[in-house]
């Protein structure tokens, strides 16, 4: 089982407690998660924004590079330079629509795929680390609990 990197930030000032707000509770949930699977992605040599990128392309294929930036909060400029990388490195590659040449849509290679699936088993031990000291079925709750408060609304902006 892994455990949480060691270099994770230190945190300075006071901390949040059981009485602070959910909104800063899930904020610094979200920053130690991020640290650790972040640090479990670089071993694999990908950035956590690469992995995301990988991931979403993955979980929802034939969605057009808009559609990508959308779903994942991130702006154009951003979303080109990142599939600008993982396309340099042979893990996506852009096919015109069928429907409008004009646009892109991205979709990942075999090696993306496999890239992918290493880090997403690593991610899971993790995640699997973090929650150890919970039951299966309260990690099932926090799972059921997020998946409400995220919703089907579309969110602007980007955490990650």
């Amino acid at each position: 089982m892994q455990s949480l990197p060691s270099s994770a930030p230190e945190v300075v000032g006071p901390g949040p407690s059981i009485e602070s707000e959910i909104t800063w509770l899930l904020h610094r949930a979200a920053q130690r998660l991020r640290v650790a699977t972040g640090e479990v992605a670089e071993q694999h040599g990908l950035a956590l924004r690469d992995y995301i990128v990988l991931s979403a392309l993955d979980k929802m294929p034939g969605l057009t590079q808009g559609e990508l930036g959308k779903s994942l909060g991130l702006d154009k400029t951003t979303l080109m330079s990142q599939l600008d990388r993982l396309e340099r490195r042979g893990l996506v590659v852009r096919h015109s629509d069928p429907s409008d040449r004009r646009l892109r849509i991205p979709v990942i290679t075999e090696d993306g795929e496999a890239v992918r699936a290493r880090v997403a088993d690593a991610c899971a031990a993790v995640e699997a680390s973090v929650l150890n000291s919970f039951g299966q079925d309260q990690v099932q709750a926090l799972r059921r609990m997020l998946f409400t408060i995220i919703g089907d609304a579309e969110d602007r902006g980007s955490c990650l």
